[in-house]
């Protein structure tokens, strides 16, 4: 039977959902940072982050739907189900419990709180406050049917009114013009601002969030698997074209505020300080509201979609028990601090990236190879040789001491013979050879049970 046509306000609210769970704290910090740095470099900066945080995300989103896959796992263990479970586990436990979840807790403290500490009692109140934080995202995780509600309904419009507050005042009264560029963004700002994308992980929290949007979509009486996928991708337009309309907006914010406040260390800084200058003392009172609720919203999203991911996986395990010991872990982490927190999660993701993008653009277009196992065993076998070096590099450059004579001359070799990757963007070129590979590899498999 033909399901009735579905109305924009489904779309709206689903959209209003995922814009909510993905804009989190690197959502609102990396973007301003980097209109500082780009200056009047602003549109090829901003253009290359965007490409990161809206476009391969939104091809994420697809990829699930696309594929017909039950979420990343599913998608992930067409390359093999060891390789599936391995990818899948590193992809959430980095979007989780590792690295995103904890800086939920710890950037609205830095940037809301840590200001009017005793700097001798920040680690107290740093435990304090993660501590209160994370209690109320577990007691908003334990039923996962009504995120939707509180994310898409209550939270993320809360948010987005205090947001408006403070851009449309730096739009109507500007701080100053655009200043030069500074550092890579001056020759390179189109690349520069790709690579800023990575740390905003919207792309690999695409492949998490993809299926939390197809169940809000099933919920809401939507059964047809071509109304689905309409559904996926309009629901995605929709938060999508938020993202990018705030992205925008944040980061002429940045490029905006060299004139009045400087040129600044981290994007949170940035925040108080436009804050300050629009608002005075009330400036503070209003970014942390700001803050606390982006990072509220995201920190349940990534809670929900991290809980049910291990309890499929480890079904003796139930959901609740899961969302208790996510919330736990990632309150002992947050308490490492933030710039602790970024400075690991760095090589992580120049590692995964890689390898998030090409499973993506695979997902997108599995029904032009017929869904061939090659094709994704031999592109994500080069994409893999190229990405440990990128983790390798990032992580070199946080902690030299690593650094290891075999891989080094591995790096020159790479550095000599693999086009862009000097820019980060080295796996394009072998992810299409094993992809070429892969489809004209002769095999009595000619595609996989989808």
């Amino acid at each position: 039977m033909q399901q009735q046509r579905i109305p924009f306000s489904t779309y709206a609210v689903i959209g209003t959902m995922l814009f909510g769970l993905y804009f989190g704290a690197g959502n609102l910090i990396f973007p301003i940072q980097l209109g500082q740095l780009a200056g009047s470099n602003f549109w090829p900066a901003l253009i290359g982050f965007l490409v990161t945080t809206i476009g391969f995300p939104f091809l994420g989103i697809l990829a699930i739907g696309l594929s017909k896959s039950n979420g990343v796992l599913d998608l992930a263990s067409r390359v093999h189900p060891a390789f599936g479970l391995a990818f899948s586990m590193a992809l959430y436990l980095t979007i989780g419990p590792f690295f995103s979840i904890p800086r939920t807790a710890t950037v609205p403290f830095v940037v809301g709180f840590e200001p009017f500490v005793n700097p001798n009692q920040i680690s107290l109140w740093l435990a304090v406050f993660s501590f209160i934080f994370f209690a109320i995202v577990f007691y908003f995780s334990l039923n996962p049917a009504k995120v939707i509600d509180y994310v898409g309904k209550y939270l993320t419009p809360a948010f987005l009114l205090f947001l408006f507050v403070l851009i449309i005042v730096t739009i109507v009264k500007p701080m100053g013009s655009f200043g030069l560029p500074i550092g890579q963004y001056t020759n390179n700002a189109f690349m520069t601002g790709f690579k800023e994308g990575y740390n905003t992980m919207d792309a690999i929290g695409s492949l998490a969030f993809g299926i939390l949007v197809i169940n809000a979509i099933k919920r809401r009486g939507i059964t047809d698997t071509k109304m689905i996928t309409s559904a996926t991708w309009k629901s995605g337009l929709f938060g999508m074209g938020l993202m990018t309309l705030i992205y925008g907006l944040i980061t002429y914010m940045g490029a905006s505020s060299v004139d009045a406040i400087g040129t600044l260390d981290n994007g949170g800084i940035i925040f108080a300080e436009v804050a300050q200058y629009y608002f005075g003392p009330f400036g503070a009172i209003l970014l942390a509201i700001i803050i606390v609720l982006a990072c509220l919203k995201t920190s349940i999203g990534l809670i929900t979609a991290c809980s049910e991911f291990f309890h499929d996986v480890f079904p003796k395990i139930s959901y609740k028990k899961f969302v208790f010991i996510l919330s736990f872990v990632s309150f002992a982490i947050a308490n490492l601090g933030l710039n602790n927190i970024i400075k690991f999660a760095v090589p992580v993701l120049m590692f995964l990236y890689p390898l998030a993008i090409v499973l993506i653009l695979l997902g997108i277009s599995s029904t032009l190879f017929h869904h061939k196992r090659a094709v994704y065993v031999s592109a994500m076998t080069l994409t893999f040789f190229i990405s440990i070096m990128d983790g390798y590099n990032a992580l070199v450059d946080t902690l030299p001491q690593v650094t290891n004579s075999f891989l080094e001359l591995l790096n020159e070799y790479y550095l000599s013979y693999i086009p862009f990757f000097n820019i980060g963007l080295g796996w394009i070129l072998p992810a299409l050879i094993g992809a070429t590979i892969g489809y004209f590899w002769p095999t009595r498999e000619s595609n996989l049970a989808h």
